[in-house]
């Protein structure tokens, strides 16, 4: 095995994923609609800009299952050099480790003592969901060592910035202390979505692995038309998940008329041989449905718009600037949005003192979105800066050099010795004045 270059890369595509999360500066707001869902944790997020426009318990833990497989797939693909010409052995003793879970299986068991290619490893553990195929690459990056790839999920979980995830193995078998929330899963997926071969991969619905005369199947019937009562025709993967705790899991995209999401749903209802409805597809295509036809890119703040007026000093003839925002600012918000769904607050200090150019930025503006309870949610937070350059004044910059200068504590000490200095000569020369005046008296009377 090698240590892929990639190594290098993921941290470079950790920092643009990042770079681009927070060069959108949007907020997480939740829009009114009236999908009615069965998952207890969603999180649907326009993936052009980043911005969270519906969530529900985004942030509570909750058993991920199979949907692990894409942290795994993450470590597998950063840590193996040539994915196409790579060969793993089947071994006995990993798949043994699986014995009595009920797991889904992509059926390696007839390729013990074989060798199989890392992509198609890759394509039996995402697209039929084969948790043989998640242990047998774990113990082939791990060195054997199938807890050592564990650590490195964990490890990859934090640099990706998840505060609520914790993994203790690759393939999503339930466990007390495996657990992630909506949010963290977006994180680690979106990441994914940069490394090679994985968008293909999870948007598959059938494969052939080398030498095999059936196909593996996706788990996943929102993209596979052969199941028209979940079938979404925008869809596009990515990975399935279920176990009676976990219940169903999904995270999905779609992609129709210039707009993309992504929709992490977890634990909707089901219940081997009792409930085995597919709640989490049903709730994906719906809220994709809503999102791609109710809502819709608009531009919510100007750099042409003045947003307040600040009071400015130290500018001859003016005492105030209009602010404008630093750069023209679009948001995903509902399309029958009213003007008063809008609201604008900002943050500045009580003057500014010129020279101002028009990328001096003075203060912030938030920008929030008010419901029809009047609750606000933040969509943004932006820079003002003057609409127009104004210069300083160098006699109104005097006058304040010298006010501040006599109303300096070290300027009033000054004055303050000097003032009892003198008080002290005074006081000394009316002293003097007297004794000497004293002296003469008493010389005049002596002469009698």
């Amino acid at each position: 095995m090698k240590i892929k270059p990639i190594k290098i890369i993921s941290l470079i595509l950790i920092l643009m994923v990042v770079f681009c999360s927070s060069f959108f500066t949007v907020g997480a707001i939740s829009y009114p609609n009236d999908v009615k869902t069965e998952s207890d944790s969603i999180l649907l997020v326009n993936m052009d800009s980043g911005q969270t426009v519906f969530e529900k318990n985004a942030d509570e833990k909750r058993y991920p299952a199979s949907t692990t497989k894409i942290m795994t797939y993450i470590i597998v693909v950063e840590n193996i050099d040539d994915l196409d010409n790579t060969r793993v052995p089947i071994k006995e003793s990993v798949l043994k480790r699986l014995e009595g879970t009920g797991s889904s299986l992509a059926n390696l068991e007839q390729h013990i003592g074989e060798t199989m290619s890392v992509i198609d490893l890759l394509y039996s553990m995402m697209v039929p969901s084969g948790n043989d195929a998640s242990v047998v690459l774990a113990d082939y990056v791990g060195n054997g060592d199938i807890d050592a790839f564990v650590d490195m999920m964990n490890q990859k979980a934090e640099e990706l910035g998840c505060e609520n995830t914790h993994f203790e193995n690759p393939e999503g078998l339930h466990d007390e202390n495996h657990y992630t929330t909506a949010r963290d899963l977006y994180k680690i997926t979106t990441y994914a979505l940069t490394l090679p071969r994985f968008s293909e991969i999870t948007n598959t619905t059938s494969y052939y692995c080398e030498g095999d005369d059936y196909p593996l199947v996706t788990t996943n019937y929102l993209i596979n038309p052969n199941y028209p009562e979940y079938y979404y025709m925008y869809a596009k993967g990515i990975k399935t998940g279920s176990t009676d705790q976990a219940g169903r899991c999904l995270v999905t995209t779609a992609t129709a008329d210039g707009y993309s999401y992504m929709a992490v749903l977890l634990h909707s209802p089901y219940k081997e041989g009792v409930s085995e409805e597919y709640g989490t597809m049903t709730d994906a295509a719906n809220l994709f449905r809503w999102a791609l036809t109710e809502l819709e890119f608009k531009t919510v703040a100007t750099s042409s718009t003045p947003i307040c007026e600040q009071k400015i000093e130290l500018a001859w003839g003016r005492d105030s600037v209009l602010l404008v925002p630093e750069k023209d600012f679009s948001a995903i918000v509902p399309k029958n949005l009213d003007d008063d769904e809008i609201v604008i607050e900002t943050d500045l200090p009580e003057s500014i003192d010129a020279p101002v150019d028009t990328d001096t930025v003075v203060g912030t503006a938030t920008i929030y979105y008010k419901n029809n309870d009047g609750e606000k949610q933040a969509i943004t937070k932006v820079n003002l800066v003057p609409s127009e350059k104004i210069e300083m004044s160098g006699i109104l910059f005097v006058f304040r050099v010298i006010g501040t200068i006599f109303q300096s504590y070290w300027f009033l000490v000054i004055i303050g010795i000097i003032v009892i200095i003198l008080l002290c000569s005074f006081i000394s020369s009316k002293i003097s004045k007297k004794r000497s005046k004293d002296k003469r008296q008493v010389k005049r009377y002596r002469n009698f």
